[in-house]
């Protein structure tokens, strides 16, 4: 019984670090880039005038991208004081006082230039891709530029309205992105050099704006992303574009505007764009080579916000313009709309999170953080804060780390103490 039990806890310590190792995992919305935070023991409860504020910093540069917290650094992008070039930012931990900035690429130069990538950290190293399209290596040591590929020339990369927000995904060596274009759909390049290690065939798409995902299913890996008409699942090993969806036709008031990356689960695939697309339950098969359509909601559109799973439901806000929305929560398995919800005081939709028990919502219109429990039949705040710091819309995503919740508002990165 000793020699089975001591097996069996063998067996379950070698599981976790595959499962922890599918992809570099402090970066953006979490471990699993599926907007969980694996923390315990957070306040279930705030005070009236919101959590203790740790520190703010107000010099981190223009931006929309979240914080990555790693060892005693926190590391987000922001544009520089003259708003030519988007620079890595590295804060102390429990200061918020700036380390260094360095400048590394390229904002986009039309509407929002603001920075959007959240910085992918793995062994010392910084990942980042800019607005322009730049790929970006950086030591987290320092902040200098280990290497540095413009996809954007090197690929004949296109892109719709926007540039491209992607954070790149870092996986057995490879940093991978999607400049998507007539060349390539999605490319990996190699972790200590940059060099191109393989190339997708191309969609004939233009690149969206979706972080990629690494999902397990049947004892395979795929990388899971989408263009601005498909969503796509890939080999990481070749490249090889082994299936696309596109199923929605075009039928939304813009269909160019894929901004969410993918929730995964036992074989199923969700994901949801904005502007009246709607979202969609995919069906993975065994051999990971095909999808069927599960169902679709026309409730969950959610904008750029991202959406979580928690307990067999689908919780995030959905878009009726660009300042408004309801949040809500739809079962996965049916699709089915458990509610759809304004945020009462004329709060909008915004970005959500989960860690402990809670959802994490933050209200793009005016910028207030509210924590919600998830019982799937009503969208009621416990308790809210709201960011009083930097300027312009709030659209990052929150960061929960070691009992710190981090919230960006433009310039602007505020460290609350949440347990």
């Amino acid at each position: 019984m000793k020699r089975t039990t001591t097996i069996l806890a063998a067996m379950i310590v070698a599981i976790i670090p595959m499962k922890a190792q599918l992809f570099a995992p402090d970066g953006f919305r979490g471990p699993l880039r599926d907007g969980h935070f694996p923390e315990t023991g957070l306040l279930k409860q705030w005070p009236e005038v919101g959590p203790q504020k740790v520190w703010v910093c107000l010099e981190v540069g223009k931006g929309y991208s979240s914080a990555t917290v790693v060892g005693d650094r926190v590391y987000t992008t922001g544009l520089t004081e003259d708003e030519k070039q988007e620079a890595f930012v590295a804060l102390e931990l429990g200061t918020g006082k700036l380390l260094y900035k360095i400048p590394y690429g390229n904002p986009w130069k039309d509407s929002y230039p603001e920075s959007r990538t959240t910085p992918t950290i793995h062994n010392g190293k910084a990942f980042v891709i800019s607005g322009a399209g730049d790929v970006v290596c950086l030591d987290c040591a320092d902040g200098h530029i280990v290497w540095k590929v413009d996809g954007t020339a090197t690929y004949k990369s296109t892109t719709g309205n926007w540039g491209t927000a992607e954070c790149p995904l870092v996986y057995d060596g490879k940093v991978i992105y999607t400049p998507g274009g007539d060349i390539t759909t999605i490319v990996a390049l190699d972790e200590n050099t940059g060099k191109e290690v393989w190339r997708s065939p191309s969609l004939k798409d233009k690149r969206a704006y979706v972080t990629p995902i690494m999902i397990e299913w049947k004892g395979k890996r795929q990388i899971v992303c989408s263009t601005i008409k498909n969503v796509f699942g890939a080999d990481p090993n070749t490249g090889e574009i082994m299936w696309t969806f596109n199923g929605w036709g075009g039928t939304g008031r813009w269909d160019n505007i894929p901004p969410n990356s993918c929730l995964f689960k036992d074989g199923k695939l969700f994901f949801s764009q904005g502007y009246d697309i709607g979202g969609y339950m995919l069906q993975l098969a065994d051999d990971l080579r095909s999808v069927t359509q599960v169902w679709k909601t026309d409730e969950l559109d959610t904008h750029h916000g991202g959406y979580v799973l928690v307990d067999g439901v689908i919780y995030g806000s959905n878009w009726k313009n660009n300042t408004s929305g309801n949040w809500c929560a739809i079962d996965w398995n049916t699709g089915k709309t458990l509610y759809s919800e304004a945020w009462e005081g004329g709060k909008g939709k915004g970005s959500i999170v989960y860690a402990d028990g809670l959802l994490y919502c933050y209200d793009e219109r005016r910028g207030t953080i509210g924590i919600v429990v998830p019982d799937g039949k009503t969208f009621k705040t416990v308790s809210e804060v709201r960011v009083d710091k930097g300027s312009g819309p709030f659209w990052p995503h929150l960061t929960i780390r070691d009992g710190i919740m981090y919230a960006r508002h433009g310039e602007a990165l505020i460290a609350y103490k949440i347990k």
